[in-house]
Order: structure tokens, then C-alpha cells, then sequence
């Protein structure tokens, strides 16, 4: 697995803790994709977190401002809850300044149809089911 920033800014470097990206629809020779340490803001899909005690205020404020800001389209949010994962989905708001607005909240099974669709059994993310 690589460790990959987002470069939405000179000063900025946020590293989601996954990053799904469309390098397939990149142009080949704007980025070395074996030896980058960065992806462009225009070429991330998802930015997802998983929130822990520690990263708790960067996870839910910091870094979706950041996100958004940078035009990604979609934000999602893993919540450790006593029962299994919760993915909190977002999704950017065009008609406003850059905004992540609530689309859903997950426990059980998450069927986006965008950026791509996905079938995701939540459950299974650690291990109980």
C-alpha cells in the first residue's frame, strides 16, 4: 500500500487514510504513478477517514474543510460505535462555497451507484457480522 497526499495547496498535504483515485483517466506523463508521493486534488474520487481517539478533530473538521475546498467530490467518515463501524457519506455541494452535505449514514451495508458502483458489507469491516 502506498502513503498518498492530497496536494490541494502549497502549504497543504492531508493524507486520508484511504484515497480512491481515477488515475486510469490521468494522462500518463503528468504523473509517475510508481514513485508519487502526492495526488492532485482534480484526480481524487473518495477521501475516506476512520476516525480514532486521536485524530477525532482533523477527521470530522479539519480535513473534510480541506477537502471540500480542494473540489473533491466525495468525503466518507468511518465511526468506530460500539456495535461496528458506522460510514458517514458525503458528497460536495456545487451550489454553495465548498461543502460536504450528509447523504447517508451506514451500519450494515453501504450500495453507492457514484463515484463508481460499490457493494461494501460494513459489517465485515471488522470482522463481526
Amino acid at each position: 500500500m502506498l502513503e498518498t497526499t492530497v496536494k490541494p495547496g502549497t502549504h497543504q498535504r492531508p493524507e486520508p487514510d484511504v484515497l480512491v483515485h481515477g488515475f486510469e483517466e490521468c494522462a500518463d506523463d503528468h504523473l509517475d504513478w510508481h514513485r508519487a508521493t502526492h495526488v492532485p486534488p482534480e484526480d481524487v474520487l473518495i477521501a475516506i477517514e476512520v476516525v480514532s481517539e486521536e485524530s477525532q478533530d482533523r477527521d470530522r473538521t479539519t480535513k473534510p474543510l480541506k477537502y471540500a475546498a480542494a473540489g473533491i467530490p466525495h468525503f466518507w467518515r468511518i465511526e468506530p460505535e460500539e456495535t461496528g463501524p458506522a460510514i458517514h457519506v458525503y458528497e460536495l455541494d456545487g451550489a454553495r462555497a465548498p461543502r460536504y452535505v450528509p447523504i447517508t449514514i451506514t451500519r450494515e451495508r453501504l450500495k453507492p451507484d457514484v463515484p463508481s458502483p460499490l457493494d461494501i458489507d460494513v459489517r465485515s469491516l471488522t470482522g463481526r457480522r
